[in-house]
């Protein structure tokens, strides 16, 4: 499908020139991680990417790939000047899968720095492995809240709980009725749900499900929404959820079949529509509210440059993904640059730690105690911009991550 091109391909081409350039005059040769990290001498900076290659979450580790690939492809193919390696292993559905690839990265292909992830699941599998082999870990997706010892986890994403949080309040004073609360019943789903439900009832706020507690779904079996959208009771005023990659679609597709659009509206955590999802939901899709921490159409220099040389390179409109992979090159390439000419995994981790404001497509961030960033969340809906349907910008809800 063909999408709207706020910016001008030739102020892409410029743009991405000039990222080159400076790119290029950043890259100076330097040496690989030192002989504390048994990495070769002389040899690359080599990077373990874990991204959904398979399951219900394939469409977002696609994302992940173009974001990561953007920003070598601007940037002289280097971070911080040295060459780079990357082996991909697949997420899958979570455990299992990622339990295996990490192995296979930090045993046999001995890698100096771990990228990516989407679910909770995931990430609760690549933790305690990074931590005891004191990796570096850049993870792109959801935070569990119940990590401990976060020395070598950054995320540049969000803590799972703060898409619901930011957006309860907003719904609390704008619905004048109990809302139904619906979500996928695995760690990501209860953490997304529940950032939703606690703040929404502490400040008053009912909800519509029998029992005033949330309805969770089979993940990721469940396919067939309509007998949970048929149990919705008569007195809900909306609806709030949060579901993302194939489970969103089938959701959403749902929702509309069931005559609900014109009926209820529907909220949700921004991942429910975001990105491949949204265009295979299509016309079901319009009108949704969402919360999420990126918008295609925020109005800031990085964001200009960053939306401009994605669409010229994919046609199509950027996503919060494309965005956390994307910045996860960003933040190694500083810490990179800042661990000096012979960089260790130590080093990196720490040059992480001390990288202090980030300028991002999403808006300004940084990094928090948490190791997560503290940034703006923006309230978006879905509408027709241009030829296409895009999550556009409604208004700031808040700021979380502290």
């Amino acid at each position: 499908m063909n999408r709207r091109r706020p910016w001008s391909v030739a102020a892409a081409a410029a743009i991405t020139a000039v990222l080159t350039a400076v790119a290029g005059m950043a890259g100076c040769s330097g040496s690989s991680l030192g002989s504390e990290d048994a990495a070769p001498a002389g040899g690359p900076i080599r990077i373990g990417l874990v991204w959904p290659q398979t399951g219900v979450y394939k469409t977002v580790g696609d994302d992940f790939a173009r974001g990561w690939q953007l920003y070598l492809d601007t940037h002289g193919g280097r971070l911080g000047g040295h060459e780079i390696v990357t082996t991909v292993v697949d997420e899958g559905d979570g455990k299992q899968a990622t339990r295996t690839g990490v192995k296979k990265l930090i045993e046999q292909d001995r890698v100096d720095v771990v990228v990516g992830t989407i679910s909770s699941d995931a990430v609760q599998e690549v933790h305690p492995a990074i931590t005891q082999a004191k990796l570096p870990f850049v993870a792109t997706g959801g935070r569990p809240d119940n990590l401990t010892d976060l020395t070598y986890t950054w995320h540049t994403s969000w803590q799972n709980r703060d898409a619901g949080a930011a957006i309860a309040d907003y719904i609390r004073t704008n619905v004048k009725g109990p809302v139904f609360v619906i979500g996928p019943d695995y760690k990501g789903g209860w953490d997304q749900i529940g950032g939703f439900v606690d703040p929404f009832v502490a400040a008053g706020g009912k909800l519509a499900n029998p029992g005033g507690k949330a309805t969770f779904t089979p993940f990721p079996a469940t396919t067939n929404f309509l007998p949970y959208l048929n149990a919705i009771p008569p007195e809900a005023k909306a609806v709030f959820c949060f579901y993302g990659g194939t489970n969103a679609i089938d959701f959403v597709k749902a929702y509309d079949a069931a005559g609900l659009q014109n009926r209820l509206p529907l909220y949700a955590g921004g991942f429910t529509v975001e990105g491949a999802v949204l265009t295979a939901q299509g016309a079901a899709a319009e009108g949704i509210y969402s919360s999420l921490n990126y918008a295609p159409d925020l109005d800031n220099p990085a964001n200009r440059a960053f939306a401009t040389a994605f669409q010229q390179q994919h046609d199509a409109i950027p996503d919060l993904y494309n965005v956390t992979a994307y910045d996860a090159a960003l933040i190694l390439d500083r810490a990179i640059s800042a661990a000096g000419p012979n960089p260790t995994r130590a080093s990196i981790n720490a040059a992480i730690g001390n990288l202090g404001q980030i300028d991002s497509p999403r808006g300004q961030w940084r990094y928090g105690t948490q190791h997560a960033p503290i940034q703006p969340w923006y309230l978006r809906q879905v509408r027709t911009d241009g030829r296409a349907l895009a999550n556009v910008r409604v208004q700031t809800l808040t700021t979380l991550g502290a």
